[in-house]
Formats: structure tokens, C-alpha cells, sequence
């Protein structure tokens, strides 16, 4: 009886976890050169601090009462608050480097038109958020704190915490920098064949009652930062669905 053919060496697991070990090394470096941008430019930005936190407090302190101005309640806040802004500039000035190494690890793995698609959309995504970030502060801030300063009661001194001010600012930025971000998320549910054209138009009834509704929920309880986050809201949706038509998205 002839002898049973030997079976091959097992592969070593060597080969197949390799893949896996250079993506995780890759992810890595990238990681380190992010945190590393980040912390440079964080220390780079740290000798302008109070310069940074003095624009930031600005829509507020230009329309106090005479007399007012705002407070520390906490003993270390008026060390920790400009920090806390300038590591929140330091973040939003190299986003398009986190962003870049974003993309550089996901490129790899990205058929050719999804990199078509993915490129315009991360730069729109930044600079709609820019642009929420700017809205926010040159016009919401000035009409809110006008309006709030306006119906302070006679003989209550405006004294506001720094500390309170600066979450609500980045609040705020974050608020109006994601609503920005509607005709992105449009575009994307569309070519993604998830959503047509003609869905989005029915449901534009249901999207300005959600406007309002996610208005309410993330800003303070006043009608007038309701509606200026509501407006801009409902007009970005449109402009989302006119960008579909132009890429010539699913249409039904």
C-alpha cells in the first residue's frame, strides 16, 4: 500500500496577521503626528491666550450693560479658560492636517470614484464648519447678547462666569458648525442611493418642523438664536438637494 501523500506545512500565521499589524502601525504614526501638530500648535498658540480669549469674549463684553463685566467664581478659571480656548483654536487650526491624515489611512482602501467623492467632501465639511463657526460668532452672538442684555431687569448687574461663557461659546460653535453640515450629509445619504431627490423634496415639510425642534434643543431657550440656527437650517437642506441635482444623484 503506497504511502498517503504528505500534506503540506501549515503557513505560518506570520503572513496573513501581517496586513493587520502594518495597518495598525500605520494608524499609529499617524496618530503620533497628529497629536504632535496638535501639541505644537497648541504651545505655538499658548503666549497669545489671553489675546485669543478676549476675542472670543468679545460679542458678549461689547454689548454689556455700562459698568458690567464678567466673573471668575472658580479660583483657577482665570488661568484654565483661556487654555481651554486656545487648545479649542489649536484643534480648529490644524484640522486640515487631522483631516489629511485622515484621508491618508482610509485612501489605500478607496475604490477611485469613492476617492472622487470623499476629497470634495471632506474639504466641504471643513469649510462648512468654518463658515457655521463665523456665522455663529459675527451674527447670532451679537443679536442674542443685544436681546439678552436688553431684557436684563432693572437694577440685576450682567456679571457672567468666564467659565459658563466659554462651554456655551464652544457650545454654540459646535451647534451651528454640525448644522452647517446639512447639504454634506444630503449629498452623502443621496449618492450613497440611500435617499432620492424626489424623497427629499416630500420631506421637506418634516425637516422644518425638525429644524425648529433641534434649534430648540441646542441653543438656549430664546426665540431669537431659535430661529437663526432654524433658518439657516432649512436653507442648507435646499441647497444640499440643489448639489444632488447637479451631480445628477438618484433622482427617484
Amino acid at each position: 500500500m503506497s504511502e498517503p501523500a504528505s500534506l503540506p506545512p501549515p503557513e505560518s500565521a506570520e503572513p496573513e496577521g501581517q496586513p493587520l499589524i502594518e495597518h495598525l502601525l500605520e494608524l499609529r504614526r499617524r496618530l503620533v503626528w497628529l497629536v504632535l501638530v496638535l501639541v505644537g500648535a497648541f504651545f505655538a498658540l499658548m503666549p497669545f491666550a489671553q489675546h485669543i480669549y478676549t476675542f472670543v469674549a468679545q460679542p458678549l463684553m461689547a454689548n454689556l450693560p455700562a459698568g458690567s463685566h464678567m466673573i471668575a467664581t472658580d479660583v483657577i478659571a482665570p488661568f484654565f479658560v483661556p487654555v481651554k480656548v486656545t487648545l479649542m483654536a489649536a484643534f480648529l487650526l490644524t484640522l486640515p492636517h487631522t483631516l489629511y491624515q485622515v484621508w491618508a489611512f482610509v485612501a489605500p482602501g478607496l475604490y477611485r470614484h469613492e476617492k472622487r467623492l470623499i476629497l470634495p467632501l471632506l474639504f466641504s465639511s471643513l469649510t462648512l464648519f468654518a463658515a457655521g463657526m463665523a456665522f455663529v460668532y459675527f451674527l447670532v452672538f451679537p443679536v442674542v447678547f443685544r436681546f439678552l442684555a436688553g431684557v436684563t431687569p432693572e437694577g440685576v448687574n450682567m456679571a457672567t462666569d468666564i467659565g459658563k461663557y466659554v462651554s456655551f461659546v464652544l457650545g454654540m460653535f459646535v451647534a451651528f458648525g454640525m448644522a452647517f453640515e446639512t447639504p454634506v450629509v444630503v449629498v452623502l445619504l443621496n449618492r450613497m442611493g440611500m435617499i432620492s431627490v424626489k424623497q427629499l423634496q416630500n420631506a421637506r415639510a418634516f425637516v422644518i418642523v425638525g429644524a425648529f425642534v433641534v434649534a430648540a434643543v441646542v441653543t438656549p431657550p430664546d426665540v431669537v438664536s431659535q430661529v437663526m440656527l432654524a433658518i439657516p437650517l432649512i436653507v442648507l437642506y435646499e441647497v444640499g438637494i440643489v448639489v444632488c441635482r447637479l451631480l445628477g444623484g438618484k433622482a427617484a
